[in-house]
């Protein structure tokens, strides 16, 4: 393993029992996949989030929750990313994307927030756009006078929350092709 390959992966979501579920905390939700499926516990609290570390097919990796809420992700990202001295490029984002449908994968090796508020913290603490993210579909409002918070703050119907869960081990996936230098190839046979 080399020393310098440590990779931060970051879910996004809000910290309370009550957003459990919600489409906002989709990035939570993947991230406790991850951790199951890789056998790292997510417990260690600093940097203002829950995080913890393990190896992932020889890759260093820091698993964390940001426990600002969502507007405020990089106020935990930004610091734990400079005390482990990981690059921005090395930072992989977890979180919902209403443009999608529920269950649908958007892989992006950098960009702009696109509108997202979690997104554009990190951005203003990472001093870039240069990291990549998987966005997850969660569907959008369902009319256009339907108020954005209520729709990402409201709970998954039974079906949608199905279509994510199954999409947990593509998730899984996607990380550790980015981890291996395959974003290309995670994008052609995962986006969409």
């Amino acid at each position: 393993m080399n020393t310098n390959d440590i990779w931060l992966i970051a879910g996004l979501g809000n910290p309370e029992p009550k957003y459990d579920g919600t489409r906002h905390n989709t990035g939570f939700a993947a991230l406790d996949y991850l951790a199951g499926k890789w056998g790292i516990s997510v417990s260690k609290t600093k940097f203002q989030g829950l995080w913890g570390q393990g190896e992932v097919d020889g890759h260093k990796v820091v698993l964390l929750k940001p426990l600002t809420y969502m507007n405020l992700s990089g106020d935990s990202i930004g610091p734990l990313a400079g005390f482990f001295k990981i690059p921005s490029d090395h930072v992989i984002v977890l979180c919902d994307d209403i443009t999608q449908d529920p269950g649908k994968l958007r892989i992006r090796p950098s960009g702009s927030a696109g509108g997202h508020n979690g997104l554009k913290s990190i951005i203003a603490r990472l001093g870039g756009e240069n990291f990549p993210r998987i966005r997850i579909g969660v569907g959008a409002k369902p009319r256009p006078d339907y108020d954005l918070a209520d729709w990402v703050l409201g709970k998954f119907p039974p079906d949608d929350a199905k279509a994510l869960a199954d999409r947990c081990p593509d998730i899984a996936a996607v990380a550790t092709l980015i981890m291996d230098g395959k974003l290309g190839l995670a994008q052609s046979k995962y986006n969409g």
